[in-house]
């Protein structure tokens, strides 16, 4: 799957598209690399291959509208692509604040709703907002510069989601 998926992403742009570290493409390959070190399962993973198809509130490059969502959990899987999904509309300023509580809601940026997410989406969105920051941070020193004492506290009241491994990566690397 992942060398049809990286060439649904070249056609979109993502190997062109510049972001710290060098391209788009190489970002999105990281962050799944990292969630396959911590060992996240193949959809966790998929989806960190492909989050920013959508854009994301801190990215607001979109290598494809929300409106196809079709196409990418055709190539993913639905559970992926809604990982995926639930990442890219994510409005962060709204929503992080509570984050790590059980029933709290994550705005949709796109459409507004508000939805709760279960236990399952909830880790896996915190495991993919970890992978996706610390890359950032690994590969960008004005950024960690910046953002690091912020996503540490994130990352501390999410702690709870994380998995032992990705709590680790995130002490070594904020």
């Amino acid at each position: 799957m992942s060398s049809e998926v990286h060439v649904f992403l070249r056609r979109l742009g993502a190997a062109s598209l510049a972001h710290p570290g060098g391209t788009l493409l190489a970002h999105l390959d990281r962050v799944q690399r990292r969630l396959a070190g911590w060992g996240a399962r193949p959809a966790l993973q998929a989806a960190g291959l492909c989050h920013a198809c959508y854009g994301t509130d801190g990215f607001p490059a979109t290598l494809l509208p929300p409106d196809r969502r079709g196409e990418l959990a055709a190539l993913i899987g639905e559970e992926a692509e809604a990982i995926v999904y639930t990442y890219g509309s994510c409005d962060r300023g709204a929503s992080y604040p509570s984050l790590a509580e059980p029933a709290s809601p994550l705005r949709d940026r796109f459409t507004g709703r508000v939805v709760i997410p279960g236990p399952r989406m909830r880790r896996d969105f915190a495991e993919l907002t970890a992978a996706n920051e610390l890359d950032l941070a690994c590969h960008d020193a004005e950024f960690r510069e910046r953002w690091g004492p912020q996503l540490l506290q994130l990352f501390t009241r999410l702690r709870p989601l994380l998995s032992p491994a990705a709590w680790d990566d995130v002490v070594r690397g904020l």
